[in-house]
Formats: C-alpha cells, sequence, structure tokens
C-alpha cells in the first residue's frame, strides 16, 4: 500500500510527469478524503534502479503497445483498391458508416441465404413426383436480367389437390414486400428471418402455383412497379433493333429462292417413265410363226400370196422378202401395211386417232414438175368420194419420205397445230415440211374454199426417238412411227425390236389384218 508523501519536491517531480493532472501543491488543488493508491507491476527484465530517482518511477509502467486493428466490420474498398479506415469525428457521419457497415454485412448474410434457400426451392421441385410430371429445370437461372428479345413467359404449373389451401404466390409477395419495400427508416429483416420463411415456403401447407413467379419475386434486384409505358418503349426500341436484320433475312430468302427456281429451269428435266404397252408388242404364236417361215420359202418366191382389195396390190412371196432380217423395204410392203392401219382405225375407232396414210408414190406426184411443186397432180387423191372422209378432219396426216435409199416419215399434225419430221437417221429436210405446209393450205382452199395461215404452226424435227443402228431398218423403223402414232402413243421401241416388228408385220400382211 502506498502513500503520499510530504516532501514537496519529491511530489512535484513525480507529478509533473503527467501534465494533465494538476500539482497538489498548486492553490486550487483539493485533497480527496479518500487517499487513492497505485500499483505498479515490476518488471523482471528491467534492472532495479533507485525509487528516489524518476527514471525508476517511469520504468515501473509497461510498453506502450500499438492499437489493435478492428476486426468487428469489414474494411470498405476505396475507390482504387485501398482500405479506408477513415472515421469522420462528427456523430452524423459515425452513423452514416455505421449504417452502411450494418447493410454490407446484411446484404452478404441474405445473398448466402436467399441463394441457398432459391437452391433448395429448386430441388424441392425437382423432385416432386408424387404422381405429377417430373419438370427439370436449368442449373442456371438468370433473375438479375431479362433478355429482351424474350416474348414468351414460361410457367411451370403443378396441379393443386382438391383441399383449399392458402396459395403460395400470396406469401411469396409478403416476402418479397418485407425484404424490398423497406423505407428510408425501415430495417433489413435478419437472415434468420428469411430463412424461416423460406423454410415455411418448401415445407410448409402450401402448393406451388409456379416455380418462375417465386423465382421473380425472391430477386432482390427486381424493380417494382415498373410503369408499362416503359415496358413498352423498350420492347419497341427491341423490334426496332431487329427490323433491319429482318428486312435483311428477307432480302436473302427472295434471292436465294429466285437463285433455286433459275437453277431449277437451267437443270435438265428427267424423261417421264414411258409405260410400254402391251399392244404393239403381243408375242407371235407358233402357228403364226411357222406360217411366215412358210411364206418365205424360196418354193412361193413367185406365187402371190395375198391381194389386197381396196388398194388392188398384190404380195408375192418374192415381195414379201424383204421383211427378213438384213433387206430393204418395198414400196408394196409399206403401202399395204399403212392400207391395213387405216382399216385397223376404222375397224375400232375409240381406240386410234382419225388419220390418214399417203402412199409412198404421194410426195414423188408432189414434187414433180418445173417448178418442184405440183398441186394439180395430187389434187383427186383427196376427193370426198375416193376417201368417204375429208383430209382436213383427220387428225394427223402420214406422209412417207423417200431418198433414194432413206426412209423418213412426215406428219402433218393438225390436233397439235405443227409439222412433224421422223427421221432415225436425226437427219432433216426443211423442204419437205415447206412443200407439205403449202399443199395443206391449197387442199384446205380446194376442198373447204378457206384461206388457212400456218405461221403459227410450229416446225418439229422430232429429236426424241428411236435411232437406227445399221443401215438397212430405216423402212421398219418409219412404219413403225406410224403405228406409234395412230396409236396415240410415244415411241417406246428400240433397235432391238427391229426383228420382232419385221416377223409381226409379215404376219399382219399375210392375215390383211393388223393388230
Amino acid at each position: 500500500m502506498g502513500a503520499l508523501t510530504s516532501n514537496r519536491k519529491r511530489g512535484d517531480e513525480c507529478l509533473s510527469l503527467n501534465s494533465a493532472h494538476p500539482s497538489p501543491y498548486s492553490q486550487n488543488f483539493q485533497i480527496s478524503k479518500r487517499p487513492r493508491f497505485s500499483y505498479v507491476k515490476q518488471i523482471p527484465d528491467r534492472p532495479i534502479l533507485s525509487s528516489n530517482s524518476v527514471a525508476s518511477r517511469v520504468s515501473r509502467y509497461p510498453d506502450i503497445k500499438p492499437p489493435l486493428t478492428r476486426v468487428h466490420a469489414p474494411c470498405r474498398t476505396g475507390k482504387f483498391g485501398f482500405f479506408s479506415n477513415r472515421e469522420d469525428s462528427s456523430p452524423k457521419a459515425r452513423g452514416v458508416h455505421e449504417k452502411e457497415r450494418s447493410g454490407v454485412i446484411m446484404g452478404s448474410v441474405l445473398s448466402f441465404h436467399l441463394e441457398k434457400a432459391k437452391s433448395r426451392a429448386l430441388d424441392t421441385f425437382r423432385y416432386l413426383n408424387k404422381g405429377k410430371e417430373v419438370i427439370e429445370l436449368d442449373e442456371e437461372v438468370e433473375t438479375d436480367r431479362v433478355s429482351e428479345d424474350s416474348s414468351i413467359e414460361e410457367v411451370l404449373a403443378i396441379e393443386e389437390d382438391d383441399r383449399e389451401r392458402p396459395s403460395v404466390v400470396d406469401y411469396v409477395q409478403e416476402l418479397d414486400t418485407k425484404m424490398v419495400d423497406c423505407g428510408p427508416q425501415g430495417t433489413q429483416p435478419s437472415a434468420s428471418s428469411v430463412v424461416s420463411d423460406l423454410t415455411t415456403l418448401t415445407n410448409g401447407p402450401f402448393k406451388v402455383d409456379s416455380a418462375g413467379k417465386m423465382l421473380d419475386s425472391l430477386s432482390l434486384n427486381r424493380e417494382v412497379e415498373v410503369p408499362s409505358v416503359v415496358v413498352y418503349k423498350q420492347l419497341l426500341e427491341s423490334v426496332e433493333r431487329r427490323t433491319p436484320k429482318l428486312e435483311h433475312l428477307h432480302s436473302q430468302i427472295e434471292f436465294n429462292v429466285s437463285k433455286l427456281s433459275l437453277l431449277e429451269s437451267l437443270r435438265p428435266q428427267k424423261k417421264p417413265v414411258k409405260v410400254v404397252p402391251d399392244e404393239p408388242f403381243v408375242a407371235i404364236r407358233k402357228e403364226e410363226m411357222a406360217e411366215v417361215e412358210q411364206a418365205f420359202s424360196s418354193a412361193n418366191r413367185r406365187r402371190v400370196l395375198v391381194t389386197h382389195e381396196n388398194s388392188n396390190i398384190e404380195i408375192t412371196g418374192e415381195m414379201l422378202q424383204c421383211l427378213r432380217p438384213r433387206a430393204w423395204l418395198n414400196d408394196e410392203v409399206i403401202n399395204v401395211y399403212f392400207e391395213l392401219l387405216k382399216e385397223r382405225e376404222k375397224r375400232e375407232p375409240q381406240n386410234f386417232l382419225k388419220c390418214h396414210f399417203f402412199n409412198t408414190f404421194f410426195y414423188k406426184k408432189l414434187i414433180g414438175g418445173k417448178s418442184n411443186y405440183d398441186y394439180k397432180s395430187v389434187r383427186r387423191w383427196t376427193t370426198q368420194k375416193k376417201l368417204g372422209y375429208s383430209l382436213i378432219d383427220c387428225d394427223k396426216i402420214f406422209v412417207p419420205i423417200h431418198k433414194e435409199i432413206h426412209w423418213c416419215l412426215a406428219v402433218i399434225n393438225k390436233a397439235e397445230e405443227k409439222l412433224q419430221y421422223l427421221d432415225s437417221l436425226k437427219g432433216r429436210d426443211t423442204q419437205v415440211m415447206n412443200r407439205l405446209a403449202k399443199y395443206y393450205v391449197d387442199e384446205v382452199k380446194d376442198k373447204c374454199g378457206k384461206d388457212i395461215n400456218l405461221s403459227s404452226w410450229k416446225l418439229e424435227y422430232v429429236e426424241d426417238l428411236p435411232e437406227q443402228e445399221n443401215g438397212f431398218d430405216c423402212g421398219v423403223f418409219m412404219i413403225k412411227y406410224a403405228d406409234f402414232y395412230s396409236r396415240g402413243l410415244d415411241l417406246c421401241f428400240k433397235q432391238e425390236h427391229m426383228p420382232y416388228f419385221r416377223l409381226r408385220t409379215a404376219k399382219e400382211i399375210l392375215k390383211l389384218r393388223a393388230d
């Protein structure tokens, strides 16, 4: 226990160390009735000095230690990344700093518990499969931002039970009001209250109406009561931004469509599959084949095998020899066959086109004379009395053309208003087409008294036709062109069919009946 000393000099020296306390020997100093005692801790590491010196008394006090760093609140980061521990001395400023620190603490805690509650809510929705469809949600849900181009609101609804229970939307709105609608004097809700509310929301007696509504209501950064005009302006701006892109895409689509149509027009068209009819390719029976072989025998060369009454043409065994392989067809066989085709049409008019078949001497007679055209020489060939019908009523008129050693076929196609030229060697002859056109004009004027103009008719040199691959089947190709055209069929035969057509023509001539 210490006591005050009576030595004035020592008292002044001792008390002079602390200028904040007045000297007890001053006039204004009053001695307390209860004396004060001070305990000075002696440090064993320091040397013991004389108690009469000032240094010995000062050495008994402990060393001054620097103040401890404050750890009860996070330091605010400055603008350039430096920590600022500056505190304003004014009470108002200190209150503002304390409010900011508490806001940071509360924001961090609330954000942590909010994200935790969201994950729990999502897990609850994902595994809620009590007799209902399991709905998988994306792991990353953006609640802070709404896409400008989004025009569809996705709502994941879960059916409610028959029992009436409070809706979770009302509870979420109440929770959102607690978290967002805090005024300047309000306080943020504690983390424990938010967690407890969310626990009650997920585990309590509530039914989830919409996961999207709950997540939107739990967002801390969601704007509350955004005016509809602002939303409309934002949507309008997004539409205006997309309009140039849409116009550019539309122009590109139109360009590509036109380009595609152009390419399709340039692409060669596929030929339709021709259906080969059975009538032109009827098999020859054995007895018919034997009859043809008998007619080809040398014993019948000078014998008249058949006589066609209407044309008065006699077919001998020698004439029929032209239908044997590698032989050229003669005029008699061609003319008799054309007469048989005309009789077939009269016999079955419903199955064949109305046609006229000139014989092989018609074109030679027409181009006779000095000017290589003489209509008067063939004028009486087509009288109504001789034919029994008018030439201008026919759909097609077939004219065989003989060029020394090659047969071709010309067609006056009234049904399609065109003049056709068919050559098994793909040849062309414009003179034949011009002379036949002139003949048809003169024929109509002579028989009907009408002047017709064929300038609108088309001159067609048929390209898509069976071609001759040897030097002796041109006559067979020519008569089969007329046969198929009179049937109204496409020319669906080939070079390989020529042996069959030779035998079939011989059979039909011997029977004087074309099938």
